[in-house]
């Protein structure tokens, strides 16, 4: 799948859309990439566990992303809560998500450090009781000059049919394969306004 050109408009979570707000908050400060100390978003700490930041060692495709923080939740939903806080850090992506998850996933922070814009994308893919679950995933950079340095990641995991299942959910081996849904940088220009949605996210199961 492509990745269209889309603006905020295209995130569905009120949290990432918060996020991304702050993000081009900062980037009115230094351009093209905001600096990660002027990145201020509200309440971020009720957000950490759905959350990881990466510092970007390299460039182009030789390029590897070095976990600085990773989410309590989002542990549970690669099905690596059994490490301590301690070892889920200080490693890279691709080592920590094994090479089949890491070809999935890795156009997406290519894009994002090409382009050094926002990028945002939705999966679907089945909990351990077969409920869909939509994975929505916004990555957004940060750096001096023209190079990123940071990534910060957002992470949510919803479903119009209620509770479900997070357990694994994205682990080595799911219920089902993800199927992408929507791939987009966020590269047009647009006035913040905060968005609305059906589905909840707050309500999961841990077992």
């Amino acid at each position: 799948m492509e990745f269209a050109s889309a603006d905020p408009s295209v995130v569905r979570s009120i949290k990432q859309r918060e996020l991304l707000n702050a993000w081009l908050r900062a980037a009115t400060r230094h351009r093209p990439l905001p600096l990660i100390d002027d990145f201020h978003p509200n309440r971020v700490s009720d957000e950490l566990p759905d959350m990881m930041g990466f510092d970007v060692e390299g460039e182009g495709e030789g390029a590897r992303f070095l976990i600085t923080q990773a989410g309590a939740t989002l542990s549970t939903t690669y099905g690596s809560d059994h490490l301590s806080p301690a070892e889920r850090i200080n490693r890279y992506l691709d080592d920590a998500l094994g090479p089949e998850r890491y070809a999935r996933v890795i156009a997406l922070y290519s894009v994002c450090l090409k382009h050094r814009r926002p990028v945002y994308s939705i999966s679907t893919v089945q909990d351990a009781d077969n409920k869909d679950v939509s994975y929505e995933r916004l990555l957004i950079p940060f750096g001096r000059g023209d190079a990123v340095e940071q990534i910060v990641g957002s992470y949510k995991s919803i479903s119009i049919e209620g509770g479900f299942k997070i357990n694994n959910l994205m682990g080595l081996r799911p219920k089902a394969v993800p199927v992408i849904l929507v791939r987009a940088i966020i590269d047009r220009d647009f006035v913040p306004h905060q968005a609305s949605r059906q589905p909840s996210d707050e309500v999961v199961e841990l077992d």
